[in-house]
């Protein structure tokens, strides 16, 4: 049987969602280990002159404890 825990993490990029939930695992990764999925929440943006400039994710990232 394998323990799974969860943690809440925001990210943002400058280029899009999928880059931000990526920053979100890489960032994750140096103090969790066996990181197993990554579920998307919430997705937001920031908007400036007409135009989408930041891009941000609220992700929860599962791993198995060991």
């Amino acid at each position: 049987m394998s323990v799974l825990k969860v943690i809440e993490v925001l990210s943002n990029s400058n280029e899009s969602w999928e880059d931000a939930a990526r920053n979100a695992v890489k960032q994750a990764s140096k103090s969790v280990k066996n990181i197993r999925s990554v579920y998307v929440q919430d997705q937001s943006a920031i908007v400036s002159n007409d135009n989408i400039t930041e891009f941000r994710v609220n992700v929860k990232i599962t791993f198995e404890v060991q």
